[in-house]
């Protein structure tokens, strides 16, 4: 009789929970011809790091509207919009708002012709082409479905427009502006981010670490100059920024463990100014790729050893070593294995079981570590959204030709992501802030 009892309180709360999801689909149906509108718009209208003025005012608006309390120019241009609703823990998601500076070549209508001066006062084209302009849109959808039905959960939301993601400065810069002192210290974080290898209509999740830390490193290599044609008179600052690129290899393939990732990338190098003139500098920029705390330190340990040395080698005297310096840096993003494994059933209940997929981490960054990472640290989980057109992706054999995220041709298969990732946010929020 007992076993009885508890199978028919099991289907009825089963019967009850895709009833939920049921609903749930059925709102955010209703609401996306507005929320496709917003994503025209937020698409056709992008804005650079730190100056996302216009798209921060919408979503400060759309918070608003939706009966959140709405507190802008955190951190820059950030917005925190806080929505109190009974006792219960805080939780925190963030959306990123920042474009980038890409020339868009997708074709839509909507398509961005946006050009805006940069740091250097140049005018150079800006497209929403890590997709930020949907992880917007979805944040509008959930902070809508979580204002409507505030009789499904109790607890605080706070929801935040990030800047300058892309530059990872925008997640630190709120943190400084008083994020979890001027407002509810979070007791989880949550963001989605779209993927440009998963079809739309699915979600990824990763246990522990997720993305990369991402440090970017400049080397000044000093030299000698003179005329190319007496080398002797010399130190070729060229052919010591050769040898230095050379040597920084061995920094993963000789002193990091095999079996923990790590990048190290020269992706430029700069020097000299004709065929028969030796230079006196040549300029590197690096970009270094970890996610344990030691491994980015031995890397960046490594480059200004290597670089020094050898300088010494070259023959050039101290007050002529190579100068290293770290520009941006983010650390890896860590996701919480508790509460991954705590959201999955519950994505599988709201968008079907073989719709979300685990996935393996990557060596790409994301500043969203920043808001785990203080003390005492917060539970945190960041999920992929799948954003291909299934059937795209099902006809592509080799998956590396389809345009990635950064890429001019990038264009989400925008109504099934949209939808996929509010009923997933808000089905995840919901559990985390379930009576």
């Amino acid at each position: 009789m007992r076993l009885s009892r508890l199978m028919l309180a099991c289907s009825l709360f089963a019967l009850a929970d895709a009833g939920a999801a049921e609903n749930l689909k059925s709102a955010v149906d209703a609401d996306y011809p507005s929320l496709e509108k917003l994503y025209r718009t937020l698409h056709a209208n992008p804005e650079l790091s730190t100056m996302e003025v216009n798209t921060a005012k919408r979503l400060a608006d759309e918070a608003h509207a939706a009966g959140f309390t709405v507190t802008e120019k955190v951190g820059g241009t950030g917005i925190v919009a806080v929505l109190k609703n009974g006792p219960g823990p805080t939780l925190l998601i963030r959306t990123d708002m920042d474009a980038l500076p890409v020339e868009e070549n997708t074709g839509l209508t909507y398509a961005s012709h946006v050009k805006m001066k940069n740091a250097k006062g140049e005018d150079i084209p800006v497209m929403h082409a890590c997709g930020h302009d949907i992880h917007m849109t979805v944040w509008t959808g959930v902070a809508r479905r979580m204002a409507a039905e505030k009789d499904k959960w109790s607890g605080t939301l706070i929801m935040i427009g990030q800047p300058a993601e892309e530059t990872v400065q925008g997640a630190k810069a709120m943190l400084a502006d008083g994020l979890f002192t001027r407002f509810p210290r979070p007791d989880y974080n949550l963001m989605i981010h779209d993927s440009a290898q998963m079809a739309a209509g699915t979600v990824g999740y990763v246990p522990g670490f997720v993305l990369a830390g991402a440090d970017s490193v400049d080397i000044e290599v000093k030299g000698i100059g003179g005329h190319g044609a007496y080398p002797q008179a010399t130190r070729d600052p060229v052919v010591l920024a050769s040898m230095i690129v050379v040597a920084l290899q061995t920094l993963v393939s000789r002193n990091n463990n095999p079996f923990d990732p790590a990048v190290v990338t020269v992706g430029s190098i700069h020097g000299g100014s004709k065929n028969n003139i030796i230079g006196s500098s040549v300029r590197l920029q690096l970009s270094v790729r970890s996610y344990k705390d030691e491994t980015r330190k031995l890397l960046l340990d490594g480059i200004k050893r290597i670089a020094e040395n050898e300088a010494r080698a070259f023959g050039l005297p101290e007050d002529k070593l190579p100068i290293v310096t770290l520009t941006e840096t983010t650390p890896a993003t860590y996701n919480t294995p508790e509460l991954v494994e705590r959201l999955v059933p519950v994505l599988e209940t709201a968008i079907g079981k073989d719709n979300v997929i685990r996935q393996a981490p990557i060596m790409a960054s994301e500043d969203f570590s920043e808001y785990g990472r203080v003390e005492p640290k917060i539970p945190s989980a960041a999920f992929w959204l799948g954003g291909v057109e299934p059937a795209k992706l099902a006809a592509t054999a080799d998956k590396s030709t389809l345009p990635s995220l950064h890429s001019a041709l990038w264009a989400p298969d925008a109504e099934p992501t949209i939808k996929t990732g509010i009923i997933a946010v808000t089905s995840a929020a919901q559990d985390i802030l379930k009576k």
